[in-house]
């Protein structure tokens, strides 16, 4: 058994992850903002917000950890190099394991990439993929300057119970309500996609492996499905006919529609120029067989159908979808 802390814990990945340390008998810390946890006396609780450097000194003070779970990003306000650092810091006596959740958006756009290839340059215009490639480069110089055994784990878009993002959800609720579903284009864009659940695994099997030690780890279903192939296979799921309608990129944007904020047309931060990489090594060296998608799915909608259902508002969409768009299927 080893004494685990992990940072956040309560929400997609971190709630995987927290009931796989439990199931296997570790002991849990969670470090986060909230009033309460999903998990109640089986965790132990450190109230702090991650982003303050001072405040994290101060709230693990005394306290010794066996591996360190971080997977916390603010959206808000950025998560930076040096606020990651503070952690490792404050976690070092003792620590086995600094387990980093980054991103396959350390990647420039393209692809197909492994763990070798470049990561986007350090003043990258995207501050999100800056922020996670600038804090592994940060996390990896600190072990090879003989600090403390990091890895890190870079996800692809993430799904699964507990999503607080808008993504299959998105769909599912469309299907649901015999709904048309806007497709970009003609929807051959191609996006990849991992369950939180085996990013869960991946986590605590490269907290546990040796060979992980100065590794990181792509995590996404490879190949890439398309936009398309991606909604008919969501309407498999969900068991109903997908109504399509391929609506010209460019109008959607000059209508108002958002990749990045509401109104969205094709689920949240969805629609992004394609980063496709490559998972083999998490296979070859740590034994992980990544969920495929349509199962995986499977298992996230039977999640979703138990949830209330919050009804929709398509004014956006109805309001684009009475001017005749291109193609409908």
């Amino acid at each position: 058994m080893s004494r685990a802390l992990v940072i956040g814990g309560t929400q997609l990945i971190g709630r995987a992850l927290v009931q796989q340390l439990l199931d296997r008998g570790d002991e849990v810390v969670l470090l986060h903002r909230g009033a309460g946890t999903p998990f109640g006396d089986r965790v132990q609780s450190i109230h702090c917000d991650r982003n303050d450097e001072l405040a994290i000194q101060v709230a693990l003070a005394g306290e010794r950890f066996d591996v360190v779970y971080d997977n916390v990003y603010d959206w808000q306000r950025g998560t930076t190099p040096a606020q990651v650092l503070a952690a490792v810091r404050a976690t070092a006596p003792g620590l086995t394991r600094y387990l980093f959740t980054s991103s396959v958006a350390v990647y420039p756009t393209g692809g197909v990439y492994t763990e070798t290839s470049a990561l986007v340059p350090t003043d990258h215009a995207d501050v999100y993929a800056a922020h996670k490639a600038n804090t592994e480069r940060a996390l990896f110089q600190q072990w090879h300057d003989g600090g403390v055994p990091v890895s890190t784990l870079r996800p692809a878009f993430i799904y699964g119970p507990h999503n607080s993002f808008d993504r299959e959800a998105f769909f599912f609720d469309r299907l649901r309500d015999g709904r048309p579903i806007i497709i970009p284009d003609d929807g051959q864009a191609t996006m990849q996609w991992v369950s939180a659940a085996d990013v869960a695994r991946a986590a605590v099997l490269a907290a546990t492996h040796d060979v992980a030690i100065g590794h990181a780890y792509n995590l996404a279903g490879f190949p890439p499905i398309t936009q398309l192939d991606f909604v008919h296979l969501l309407a498999r799921v969900v068991g109903r006919d997908a109504h399509v309608v391929h609506v010209p990129r460019a109008r959607l944007h000059a209508r108002g529609g958002g990749v990045m904020q509401a109104p969205y047309y094709f689920g949240v931060y969805l629609d992004l120029p394609a980063i496709t990489v490559q998972s083999a090594r998490v296979t070859e060296e740590l034994g992980l067989t990544l969920t495929p998608l349509e199962e995986g799915m499977r298992e996230a909608y039977a999640w979703y159908a138990q949830q209330p259902r919050v009804a929709r508002d398509y004014t956006w969409d109805d309001a684009l979808l009475q001017t005749r768009p291109d193609v409908a299927e």
